[in-house]
């Protein structure tokens, strides 16, 4: 659960960043905030374990994380743990952009939750759940209940919103953050997903959904695989979406994406009122790379972009 430091101008590796005996069992994603004092760092899972795929009894031996954990920014010491929950698997992890506070939110991959996490009165760290995906009751899949697995968030430049994708449902959320206590869905769009009609899996029953969404098509292809990494405009006002997780889940959920390739595509939003469409024009398909197909993965602005730019 330690860090890798390289130098930032060769790459070449200088030893670790953390200090003392103690780390976390696991690791993941990061991010700090100077003003505080702090990173925060979250865990997925033993690398060995979840290389080839999952498997829900490896959850059960302990071989995903479920915590959250504050390390002192100066001294590069663990301080504390925050603990979401055995079933959490808390993955990306962002602070508001705002320097001066304290809290963020964490997007939590198998219990498909977001908690915000925030600096209390006493100067230490805690955390509450602030939105809940459902889960669906379904057959033709591996398990009986399907979680949404959140697997990418991030937070709008100015603080405003909140997005992140539900990989195997298929669908990608903003939340209205004005109040971070009580967050507000005001888009919602799919883009594939494993419930779609057509497909191996049937809904029995789902507390958010009438039925079950159409397959996704954009310039007469239809797209395999689910929404996965995004990476927002410097103005909010377009979001980009890749569709591969990791191989060895891609091969595992989603077949056709590993043979056929994931794509990218952009989706409009509505910075007044909230909401989200799906720009019909704009597809990049990475099957049709040279040497492909190949599985693209994250999205990055040149000088910096919402899930990168902090201030001190």
């Amino acid at each position: 659960g330690g860090f890798v430091l390289l130098d930032g101008e060769t790459f070449e590796v200088k030893g670790n960043w953390e200090n003392g005996e103690k780390v976390p069992p696991l690791g993941y994603d990061f991010w700090y905030q100077p003003r505080h004092n702090v990173l925060i760092s979250s865990e997925w899972g033993v690398p060995k374990v979840l290389a080839h795929g999952f498997n829900p009894a490896d959850v059960e031996r302990g071989h995903y994380g479920r915590r959250i954990n504050v390390w002192d920014w100066s001294t590069h010491a663990y301080i504390q743990s925050v603990d979401l929950g055995k079933d959490s698997v808390p993955l990306e992890i962002r602070f508001l952009h705002n320097p001066d506070a304290a809290e963020g939110f964490v997007g939590c991959a198998l219990s498909s939750a977001v908690h915000r996490f925030y600096k209390t009165e006493k100067g230490d760290w805690a955390a509450e759940k602030v939105i809940q995906v459902p889960n669906k009751k379904v057959q033709g899949w591996l398990l009986p209940d399907m979680p949404g697995l959140i697997t990418d968030i991030l937070i709008s430049l100015d603080d405003r919103f909140l997005y992140f994708s539900n990989w195997l449902h298929g669908d990608i959320r903003q939340y209205d953050i004005s109040d971070t206590r009580r967050p507000k869905l005001v888009g919602q769009v799919f883009l594939g997903g494993s419930i779609a009609k057509g497909g191996p899996v049937t809904v029995v029953e789902d507390k958010e959904l009438q039925c079950q969404p159409e397959p996704f098509v954009i310039k007469g292809k239809r797209v395999p695989g689910g929404p996965q990494m995004i990476q927002l405009s410097l103005d909010g006002k377009r979001l980009y979406v890749t569709t591969s997780l990791y191989s060895g889940w891609d091969k595992q959920f989603y077949p056709d994406l590993v043979k056929e390739g994931s794509v990218m595509l952009q989706i409009d939003v509505d910075t007044e009122r909230g909401g989200l469409k799906v720009n019909k024009n704009f597809l990049v398909d990475f099957g049709k790379e040279p040497d492909g197909p190949v599985l693209a993965h994250e999205i990055r602005y040149p000088g910096g972009d919402c899930t990168s730019d902090i201030w001190m």
